[in-house]
């Protein structure tokens, strides 16, 4: 595409060099840079794409987007300067791509838990229905019978264009993807169309980005004011009661679901035991008796998401109520580890206050006698949930054992001390093991009949980062190599 072609809509403080020149790629990592393109420079966390500006020309840029002036000076390189290239890629990319967002039926689902759940559900629905969906999110991109390991929730808005136009070209006709707050405050998801938004629940995270809750909430909500057939906001959830009340200024639709408020789409009559939910949905349109394999109650909240998303898709309600009754659960995500049978172990991804309480109220309904759980916080991230995990898991768990998680650059002792700081407010008995694997280890070995094991903090993910190296860790994995060493399989 032409350069003067990819730049037509994109607001331009100073241009000098060719504007008809050809280009072939963009990126804004100049390690990938080839012959024939444009490089995009990023002021990312760690590093500033503006420092790699001659990297990028000696690999084969011929055109540079920029912010700040770069010197350039005896190359021959066209350079374009904008007052917000985050923005500016966005619009590019949309344009480079060919406006896949325009085709595709988009799902958008924000909050601060639940998304992951609530996306695979939808697919799952979408699918049982004739549709061929596409997934973008925290584990991993779908497409196809492809599967892409995720870097980060919400790809960066030169990536997103690329994934939806690869679905587009493989004969997909939807996708349904987590919209993570980060990316909605910059600029990821700028030219994305979607049909649409839903919002989970909010609970303290991403405070280290976010100034204050009121600032993580208006992030999320910006979604809202990018879709064209509904809206559909959990108002059992005290933001999400604020939220609707914006939104119901807009033109677009608005649909509400919860459990205990009087929202537009209900749940009633749930009943809970170890192997599965059952509960009513009444709403407009919508009367039907679910049952899932995933016997808590928060998956009951993440079910109406996907029960509301997919009824305003005009999916027909027996196709939902079967793949709801089919659906198995996310990888990560209250994930029961089945090899292990003497005592019962379950992992799940929680790794904010409202979630690990959700996880262990949900455990501890069912445990026969003892509830023990591993846990941490991730180290350069916000720290003032730490105290706050620690006192819930000493007020619901019958041993606690405090360990790393994903430490990256931070001292992994003085995290550990903050989650004690809370744990020592309650009367909970816990051991302090920095080595995740030696905490899992003794968790294991304290376990007897009747005992529920929870591991919480990373779920899905495969790695552990302690402090710039990234290390091999699955807990489910560790779980059953410590069980067989320890002859407990």
């Amino acid at each position: 595409m032409k350069l003067q072609e990819l730049i037509k809509n994109i607001e331009i403080e100073e241009i000098s060099g060719e504007a008809n020149s050809s280009i072939d790629e963009i990126y804004y990592n100049s390690q990938k840079v080839t012959s024939n393109s444009l490089f995009i420079c990023i002021r990312g966390f760690k590093t500033d794409g503006h420092l790699f500006v001659k990297d990028a020309i000696k690999k084969g840029a011929v055109a540079i987007l920029c912010e700040e002036k770069v010197d350039v000076d005896g190359e021959d390189v066209t350079v374009i300067r904008v007052r917000d290239t985050r923005k500016a890629m966005a619009k590019i990319a949309n344009q480079f791509y060919n406006f896949p967002s325009n085709s595709l039926d988009l799902i958008g689902v924000t909050g601060t838990n639940g998304k992951t759940s609530v996306t695979y559900m939808i697919k799952s629905i979408l699918e049982k229905s004739g549709k061929k969906p596409g997934l973008i999110g925290t584990i991993a991109t779908l497409v196809g019978e492809e599967k892409i390991d995720s870097v980060r929730t919400t790809p960066e808005s030169l990536d997103l264009q690329s994934l939806l136009r690869k679905m587009m070209e493989v004969g997909l006709d939807s996708c349904v993807m987590e919209v993570s707050s980060h990316s909605l405050d910059l600029e990821r998801v700028e030219e994305i169309i979607y049909k649409v938004g839903i919002f989970t629940n909010l609970s303290p995270d991403h405070l280290d980005f976010h100034k204050d809750l009121i600032s993580y909430r208006n992030a999320k909500k910006k979604l809202f004011y990018k879709t064209s057939l509904c809206n559909i906001i959990n108002i059992d959830d005290a933001d999400g009661s604020v939220i609707a009340e914006e939104l119901r200024n807009i033109n677009t639709p608005l649909y509400t679901y919860g459990i205990n408020e009087n929202a537009d789409f209900i749940a009633k009559n749930i009943k809970i035991n170890f192997k599965e939910v059952t509960f009513d949905v009444v709403g407009p349109g919508f009367n039907e008796t679910i049952t899932m394999g995933i016997p808590v109650k928060f998956a009951v909240y993440n079910a109406l998401a996907a029960i509301v998303c997919c009824h305003s898709l005009k999916v027909p309600p027996i196709d939902i109520v079967e793949a709801l009754k089919e659906f198995r659960g996310v990888p990560g995500r209250f994930e029961v580890v089945k090899e292990i049978e003497n005592f019962s172990v379950i992992v799940d991804y929680a790794h904010t206050p409202d979630a690990l309480e959700n996880v262990l109220k949900a455990a501890g309904g069912f445990a026969k006698n003892r509830l023990i759980t591993v846990f941490g916080c991730g180290g350069d991230r916000d720290q003032s949930k730490r105290a706050v995990m620690g006192e819930i898991s000493g007020e619901l768990s019958d041993l606690t054992i405090i360990t790393s998680d994903n430490p990256r650059t931070e001292d992994p002792v003085r995290i550990l001390e903050m989650v004690e700081e809370g744990i020592c407010k309650t009367k909970g008995k816990y051991k302090i093991i920095e080595d995740r694997r030696d905490a899992i280890r003794v968790a294991l070995n304290s376990a007897t009949e009747g005992d529920i094991v929870i591991i919480a903090g990373k779920g899905h993910e495969k790695t552990q980062v302690i402090g710039d190296k990234v290390f091999t860790f699955d807990d489910r994995q560790v779980a059953i190599e410590i069980a067989r060493e320890e002859g407990l399989i």
